[in-house]
């Protein structure tokens, strides 16, 4: 699998990296923003929940890919 740096990442190594963001993302609250102004906001909340969604779905291809591999077989596109 490309990245667009050009670099070769294998489903483990990604599905290590969402996993990451996914902790970052529960870790923050933006819930938290609903009491401050609209003009105080860092984070629009609904733009954190899209962004959580879609880390979700991507872990999930990630592991249904995984899932599809050969036992021991590379991931990442080399043979």
């Amino acid at each position: 699998m490309s990245t667009p740096t050009g670099g070769n990442y294998s489903l483990h190594e990604l599905e290590s990296v969402v996993e990451t963001e996914l902790a970052m993302a529960a870790s923050s609250h933006p819930a938290e923003v609903a009491d401050l102004p609209v003009t105080e906001w860092l984070l629009d909340p609904a733009d954190a929940q899209r962004d959580e969604v879609g880390l979700r779905s991507l872990l999930g291809a990630v592991e249904a890919l995984e899932g599809d591999a050969p036992h021991g077989a590379a991931t990442d596109g080399r043979a």
